[in-house]
């Protein structure tokens, strides 16, 4: 038996020789576990677990690659890398008490999309495919929250990342220098997040979707820090590490380490390759926000305005010629710069529903609408429903071709990758949205009979197993896994057969009691006569030894 650490909450589990799933006796939660196949795996695990459940996700990240470099087949590996690619933190949730995903780290792609995801179902067993499932499920919907938050937030043209309080809960320097940045950002025209007064008015909501806009309208990057532990810390690594790995995307923003009263080689390995900024530097200030503007303002084609673009009514501006612009950036990949037209066309023109076409291709990063057919669930953003809200017939008829065509495509991957009763039925009700389309009603159904297929089997195997045990409480249990499933195979009869076996036990266990009472009464008698004998006995003694003895002489 291997000690292992839950995923949860840092408890012990007693992970028993090839388990799969377990479940931790401090929080309750079911979950997959590991292939422990020796003691320096098992280390492995909890290091790298150790670092996750800190939320430092790319220490995590590493041991998990690890892992894999030994076993490419080990699902649980695979499963953490998703949770530490979303950032997946659990919280106790103070109504249920369950654990339960936040995510940290949102991304435009689908958890279901993944492919360490996808390496996890593969290589999960049934049990562990159905928790990876349940949780992906959720995770899915988190995200879809984050991002649709995310997208009515207003572009930002500096991030300001720091330390905010010290490990006591008081402010760091680093507070005040990037107080200071950012007052002379905003006096230079810049729309900058300053989580200390950007979040100030989100009190009680989760910040993850204000950060992730900001993370990926933001131009520049300034990073502060007074100490490498600050710079280190959680949470601020989070956000320049995530920044980072925008530029290596291909992402045009530009990272600019500043730091003071430290060692410039005790800042963060990742830096090393970045112009870092001494802030004791004399005109620092100065100077950086001078850089700030210069790169902004290349990015932005010499509009040196910085501030949120808008256009008011009446402008004059050739909203057709905004439009031109706006399928040029479109057809480059220039998604941000896309949307940022589209709205200045929708100052002008609130209701243009080419506008707000623009917005979902930009959205869903696609070149040319046609290429909206490729995308499943366009229809639940809100740019498409606007677009069909204002678009003529032809228009809107034609959206909604792509969407069908979108979900019949990921419907029928879906169903053909399907290899478990969820799966099957995730399947089904893609196809049910489209229902009447092509032959959707037939794959549904088919799907349907699938999934039901699955579960049936999987109910009879149970069941059998129960039959085969042969105690009467088994034999009920398994009665009734058959009559769940009366029409299927020879359920019918292997359910009278378990109603007939419970007779016979009852009548085998009648027949035994009452023997075995029969038998007891025959000792009872048995017992009765000898003692009544042998109370005869000891009264013969007694008047002999009182009675004839004494006359004998």
């Amino acid at each position: 038996m291997s000690v292992f650490k839950c995923k949860m909450c840092g408890g012990t589990l007693d992970v028993k020789e090839n388990e799969t799933v377990g479940t931790c006796e401090y929080c309750g939660t079911k979950q997959t576990l590991p292939k422990l196949i020796d003691s320096r795996r098992t280390q492995m695990y909890d290091r790298a677990s150790h670092f996750r459940r800190a939320n430092e996700f790319d220490k995590a990240a590493v041991m998990y690659e690890q892992i894999l470099n030994d076993d490419n087949t080990d699902a649980e590996a695979y499963w953490s890398l998703v949770l530490c690619s979303y950032g997946i933190e659990y919280v106790e949730d103070p109504v249920s008490h369950k654990r339960v995903p936040t995510v940290n780290r949102t991304q435009y792609t689908s958890v279901f999309d993944d492919e360490n995801y996808k390496a996890a179902i593969k290589y999960a067993d049934f049990e562990q495919k159905q928790i990876y499932e349940q949780e992906a499920e959720a995770i899915n919907e988190i995200q879809k929250g984050i991002l649709e938050i995310s997208q009515n937030e207003e572009p930002f043209d500096v991030f300001i990342c720091y330390k905010e309080k010290d490990s006591e809960g008081r402010r760091t320097p680093d507070t005040v220098l990037a107080n200071d940045l950012y007052y002379g950002l905003v006096n230079e025209g810049f729309k900058v997040f300053f989580s200390s007064i950007t979040l100030e008015d989100k009190l009680g909501t989760a910040y993850e979707p204000y950060i992730f806009a900001a993370l990926n309208s933001a131009k520049v990057m300034v990073v502060i820090g007074t100490k490498p532990e600050y710079f280190n810390a959680v949470w601020v690594k989070n956000e320049w590490s995530r920044y980072l790995a925008l530029i290596r995307n291909g992402e045009k923003k530009v990272l600019i380490p500043a730091y003071r009263d430290m060692d410039p080689y005790d800042i963060p390995e990742e830096f090393s390759n970045l112009q870092a900024q001494d802030m004791n530097k004399l005109g620092f200030m100065q100077d950086l926000i001078r850089g700030i503007k210069k790169f902004c303002n290349a990015d932005n084609n010499n509009d040196t305005s910085n501030q949120h673009n808008t256009l008011p009514a009446g402008s004059g501006v050739n909203v057709n010629s905004l439009l031109e612009r706006v399928f040029l950036f479109l057809e480059d990949g220039k998604w941000k710069e896309a949307d940022r037209y589209c709205e200045k066309v929708l100052d002008i023109e609130p209701k243009n529903p080419n506008a707000y076409l623009g917005k979902l291709m930009a959205e869903f990063n696609v070149k040319k609408a046609e290429n909206l057919s490729e995308r499943a669930y366009i229809a639940k953003s809100s740019n498409y429903k606007n677009a069909i809200r204002f678009s003529d017939d032809s228009v809107r008829a034609e959206l909604e071709e792509y969407n069908k065509i979108g979900l019949y495509s990921m419907g029928s991957v879906r169903m053909k990758e399907a290899q478990s009763e969820k799966e099957y039925e995730n399947a089904a009700e893609i196809f049910k949205q489209i229902a009447g389309y092509k032959d959707s009603d037939e794959l549904t159904s088919q799907c349907t009979q699938k999934a039901k297929t699955l579960r049936n089997d999987e109910i009879y195997e149970a069941a059998i197993e129960m039959f085969n045990q042969g105690s009467q409480e088994s034999l009920a249990e398994a009665m009734n896994a058959f009559d769940s499933i009366s029409d299927w195979k020879d359920s019918a009869e292997k359910s009278e057969q378990c109603k007939k076996n419970i007779e016979t036990l009852k009548n085998d266990k009648a027949r035994y009691e009452a023997e075995i009472e029969t038998w007891e009464k025959g000792v009872w008698k048995k017992e009765k006569i000898i003692a009544l004998v042998s109370a005869i006995v000891v009264v013969f003694i007694i008047i002999i030894c009182y009675f004839v003895l004494p006359n004998i002489n």
